[in-house]
């Protein structure tokens, strides 16, 4: 019974190999946090699809070499660090061409305009109304006839442009739309 209990807790290993995955971990954590902090930082909300596939194949190099005796620490490191420069390359190709850009992280979607729901670009976002009042309710909107264009962002964010209110200064400005949305809604 207790042969059973070391093959299930420990497999193949004597309990010693706990000192070396809490080595492996401090290595491979720290030298993780540096190329992360290299890469540049956002939460989870923010990731764009292209880094949010960089946190996966990074999980798994990471995890494979924290945990494997038999996966050595240099080509688990080497691997990191080409996933992390593939995708510093990509930052890059995607600053310098728009295109590569929408292809890669999208673009923002107008999904009210004038306090009228656009259900068909919502349903193309995968959004329902639930989530888009949810949205709405974060920015303190309880009306949609307050809200001059609301846009699903490239990262899921929803920004929300109201009308001005009699008497307040504003900074609403059409180009914080994208050109091309605009020229949709001002056709609509």
């Amino acid at each position: 019974m207790i042969d059973e209990f070391h093959r299930i807790f420990l497999g193949d290993q004597n309990l010693s190999f706990a000192w070396e995955v809490f080595l492996r971990t401090v290595i491979i954590y720290f030298y993780t946090l540096a190329l992360m902090r290299w890469l540049g930082g956002r939460t989870v909300a923010q990731l764009s699809i292209v880094e949010f596939l960089l946190v996966i194949a990074i999980g798994s190099a990471v995890g494979d070499s924290l945990f494997y005796p038999d996966v050595p620490l240099l080509p688990a490191m080497l691997a990191i660090l080409l996933v992390a420069g593939f995708n510093k390359l990509l930052d890059v190709a995607i600053l310098s061409s728009d295109r590569l850009g929408r292809i890669f992280e999208g673009r923002p979607r107008i999904v009210i305009t004038e306090g009228r729901v656009h259900l068909d670009r919502l349903r193309r976002q995968g959004i329902g109304m639930g989530e888009l009042y949810l949205k709405l309710r974060e920015h303190g909107i309880a009306d949609l006839s307050h809200v001059k264009f609301a846009i699903l962002e490239s990262n899921g964010t929803l920004s929300v442009l109201t009308h001005l209110h009699e008497g307040e200064a504003g900074l609403y400005q059409s180009p914080a739309l994208p050109s091309r949305e605009m020229i949709w809604a001002e056709r609509r």
